[in-house]
């Protein structure tokens, strides 16, 4: 990308792709009118709300991504927050190396995970992988989806479907948000669907920061409506060091990214050779 920008009257016109890498370059109006030649954009990840689509195809430029290169890996990372919030790492690593620590408080007491109530919202193929992990841990799965899943589908993972997102939310012990963020899914979990979860219910988010409405979360933690946070995303990353989520010690956080492991990261790179494939352009521009 340096050799691009140090030269680009004169590679404006031969760069035929771009490839993506934790979403730079920015793609914007004055790029994509200085390639003229432009033929596709290649995202390494899964999501792509950080592009204008409309602009994009404005341009006659087409779109790729790898919607499953991290899709294990991210449901690795839910399962681990999952399991961290329940049984409070976090707290208990600090009390464990803290200079004073001589014996630890029973209140300290996790929660059990075997035998409680995992709600999943949103059962595409990460949300399906949780849901298949969450099984070995003798969890009981309800999960809410635009479409609903095959009955095999199902029954190989055990799961229960909710037709109503408040529904699940009544029922569930942990809540695992894994859904795409559109204008659609928005703060989808706010006020209102944090006041039907259970007050020991844990709200688990590894979609994007602005899918839950983080002042709706601050309150419901302040004022117990929820038990604790696990979070792999905020709106903004990282968070302002100021009074706020940060602040709560039943709250977690994963440094972004959760995605991030070498395969995964191979497997987004690959997209490289399917852009390729597809455009039968080779791939110019690429952000290390």
């Amino acid at each position: 990308m340096k050799e691009f920008l140090e030269n680009r009257k004169h590679l404006s016109k031969k760069v035929q792709a771009i490839y993506l890498w934790w979403h730079k370059p920015i793609i914007d109006q004055e790029l994509l009118q200085s390639l003229p030649n432009l033929k596709v954009i290649a995202n390494s990840g899964v999501g792509m709300d950080h592009l204008d689509l409309k602009l994009v195809a404005s341009f006659g430029v087409k779109m790729a991504n790898a919607p499953y290169a991290v899709s294990s890996s991210t449901a690795d990372t839910g399962m681990a927050l999952l399991l961290a919030s329940a049984r409070r790492l976090v707290e208990g690593y600090h009390v464990a190396i803290s200079p004073g620590m001589e014996y630890c408080e029973a209140d300290l007491l996790g929660v059990e995970v075997t035998g409680a109530t995992l709600g999943i919202i949103g059962m595409g193929s990460i949300g399906y992988k949780i849901a298949l992990r969450a099984k070995a841990f003798e969890m009981n799965i309800l999960y809410h989806n635009r479409t609903r899943r095959k009955e095999q589908e199902e029954q190989a993972v055990g799961a229960t479907y909710c037709e109503k997102i408040d529904t699940l939310l009544q029922q569930a012990d942990f809540v695992m948000v894994v859904v795409s963020l559109t204008p659609q899914t928005h703060k989808l979990i706010g006020k209102r669907e944090m006041e039907l979860m259970k007050p020991t219910a844990t709200l688990i988010n590894i979609s994007r920061g602005a899918v839950v409405d983080q002042e709706a979360l601050v309150t419901a933690l302040q004022t117990g409506v929820i038990r604790a946070a696990a979070l792999d995303v905020t709106y903004p990353e990282p968070l302002p060091r100021l009074p706020s989520l940060a602040y709560f010690s039943e709250t977690i956080f994963r440094a972004p990214p959760g995605a991030g492991c070498i395969p995964a990261a191979d497997r987004g790179r690959s997209v490289r050779g399917q852009l390729t494939t597809a455009s039968g352009v080779e791939v110019c521009v690429k952000v290390p």
